[in-house]
C-alpha cells in the first residue's frame, strides 16, 4: 500500500512539474512575440523573475504581487502584480573597455530618464512591453560600442589617430599631413543614439578646419544606423583626403 500511495505522490509531483513547465513555456511565447530578444530568462518562480542584458552585465529583478482578480490573464493563468523592478549594474568598470563603460552608462542613463518603471509595468501584462523598451535601447547601445571598438582598431585607415571616450562624451583626434590638418572632435552621445543629431564641437590644432567645415560635412551625414562610423568615414572622405 505504501509503495502505491509513492507512486501516487511521485504522478502528482510530475504532473505539476509539467504545468509549471507549460506555464513557463506559454510565458515565454507571450515574452518572445516581440522581435527583440536582447534579454535572456534566468529565473521564474512564484515569488519573482530575473532577466539578463548585455552579456549577464545588467539584471533585472522583477517581483511579483498577488494574483489580479480582475480577469487579467497572462499565459493562460490569471496576472500578477508587480511590486517593484530593480535593474543592477554587475560590470567591472576598472578591467571593463571604455566602449563596454559608455554602453553602461547609456543604458542606465535611460532606465533613470523614465518615470517610475513600477507605475510603467504594475502587472505582468505590460512586462512584455517594458522588456522591448530596454531591448531596443541596450540594441542600439550595443552597436554604439562595437562601432567604437572598430573605430579604435582601424581609426588610422581614416586619418583618426585618438579615440577617447569621457563620461558620455566621444573625442576624436583628426590628423592628416596630406590636408595639412590636426583637429579634435568631441560629440556628445545619449540613450537616443542614432536616432537624433549629435551635439559636437571642434578644437582645432593645426590648419584651417573648422566648427564651420565640420557642421557643413555633418550637415549631409542622416541619423541612423553605424552613424558614428558614417561621420568618420565622411570626414576623410570630404576634408583629409589630398585636396588635388
Amino acid at each position: 500500500r505504501e509503495l502505491s500511495e509513492m507512486d501516487a505522490e511521485d504522478e502528482l509531483d510530475l504532473a505539476e512539474m509539467e504545468k509549471l513547465k507549460k506555464t513557463e513555456r506559454a510565458c515565454l511565447e507571450i515574452l518572445k512575440k516581440y522581435d527583440f530578444t536582447e534579454w535572456e530568462l534566468m529565473e521564474w518562480s512564484d515569488q519573482q523573475a530575473v532577466f539578463n542584458f548585455l552579456y549577464d552585465s545588467v539584471t533585472l529583478t522583477v517581483v511579483f504581487g498577488p494574483p489580479i482578480d480582475d480577469g487579467e490573464l497572462f499565459a493562460a493563468r490569471p496576472s500578477r502584480s508587480i511590486t517593484s523592478l530593480d535593474f543592477e549594474s554587475f560590470l567591472d568598470e576598472e578591467q571593463a573597455p571604455s566602449s563596454s563603460c559608455l554602453v553602461q552608462r547609456l543604458i542606465f542613463q535611460f532606465i533613470e530618464s523614465q518615470r517610475s518603471w513600477q507605475d510603467k509595468c504594475p502587472t505582468l501584462y505590460y512586462l512584455p512591453q517594458a522588456l522591448f523598451d530596454i531591448s531596443l535601447v541596450v540594441n542600439r547601445c550595443k552597436i554604439l560600442g562595437e562601432e567604437l571598438e572598430f573605430l579604435q582598431r582601424w581609426g588610422a585607415k581614416f586619418h583618426l589617430l585618438e579615440t577617447d571616450i569621457k563620461d558620455t562624451e566621444v573625442k576624436l583626434l583628426f590628423s592628416s599631413s596630406v590636408a595639412f590638418a590636426k583637429f579634435e572632435l568631441t560629440l556628445a552621445v545619449s540613450h537616443d543614439y542614432p536616432s537624433a543629431v549629435l551635439p559636437f564641437r571642434v578644437q582645432t590644432h593645426i590648419g584651417n578646419i573648422g566648427e564651420k567645415e565640420i557642421a557643413a560635412v555633418l550637415s549631409r551625414v542622416p541619423a541612423g544606423h553605424h552613424y558614428l562610423q558614417r561621420i568618420v568615414i565622411s570626414i576623410h572622405q570630404n576634408l583629409l583626403q589630398d585636396p588635388r
